[in-house]
């Protein structure tokens, strides 16, 4: 149960536009009171336009400790960081930001870290196999990189914008670590799918990729969290694929977001 607030009590909010569709406000809130912290976390919707007026009011704000950073502002928000963890500095993108004793924000990445662990929570291990990444933004970027540092066999990227997919085949080729390539629609061939894009939270949305074209073998993740289980997913599952949903994504990293925000993560 969460403790109702008080004067005391230390703010974080996640931020979004849209902001409807997050789960994390009550299960962040939730693990904050079980660690005993007096803290809670709250949805603001804001516009892109606003952003910028948006992070200088919150720099003000002396109770506000925390930012949870989703959709589409988590280039930006990497801007707004005085420091950043390595794999935020190198994706250039943030999903979490919290306050350092300057006042100043200090941000990192880990949609990768939910995103996988995820799939392991399922039985998968992504080493060695064949993988498939549909879309190239933040979270999709934060994914590709965990897929990469986790021993994939071979990464596509498929992005509707042909320039963010080429930028990100062409920075984790700098890796020397795996093949990353362009990739399609196609899924055929492909052990490990992943759609990191907003395709299927409004109805009429295309599908990610061609769904006749997975074998009953892929798994299958999605990182959307509204409506609970994407056409997608229920499209790979009624195939017999193993999935996860957005909302498995996030069961898994809630932990490492608290960790970030209360500073127990070790300063990685």
């Amino acid at each position: 149960m969460i403790p109702a607030p008080s004067g005391t009590t230390r703010l974080y909010v996640i931020v979004g536009d849209p902001i409807a569709q997050v789960r994390s406000p009550a299960g962040v809130s939730a693990e904050f009171a079980a660690r005993g912290h007096d803290g809670i976390l709250v949805p603001v919707q804001v516009a892109t336009a606003d952003l910028a007026e948006f992070l200088a009011v919150a720099s003000r704000l002396k109770n506000l400790d925390g930012i949870v950073v989703t959709i589409p502002h988590k280039f930006a928000c990497y801007q707004a960081c005085a420091s950043a963890t390595k794999r935020a500095h190198f994706l250039r993108t943030v999903n979490l930001m919290r306050r350092r004793s300057d006042g100043s924000w200090h941000g990192d990445m880990v949609d990768g870290l939910g995103f996988l662990g995820a799939a392991r929570a399922k039985g998968i291990d992504p080493r060695g196999i064949r993988a498939l990444l549909v879309g190239a933004g933040g979270a999709g970027s934060a994914i590709a990189l965990a897929l990469v540092e986790a021993g994939v066999s071979e990464l596509a990227v498929h992005d509707s914008s042909a320039e963010r997919r080429d930028a990100l085949v062409q920075q984790l080729n700098g890796l020397g670590k795996v093949s990353v390539r362009a990739g399609t629609v196609d899924p055929a061939g492909f052990d490990f799918v992943a759609n990191a894009t907003p395709a299927g939270m409004k109805d009429g949305d295309p599908f990610p990729v061609d769904v006749t074209r997975l074998a009953s073998s892929a798994y299958c993740g999605c990182v959307i969290t509204k409506p609970e289980i994407s056409p997608f997913i229920a499209a790979a599952r009624k195939l017999g694929c193993v999935t996860a949903t957005g909302t498995d994504m996030y069961q898994q990293h809630q932990g490492i977001m608290v960790d970030f925000l209360l500073g127990t993560d070790g300063g990685r």
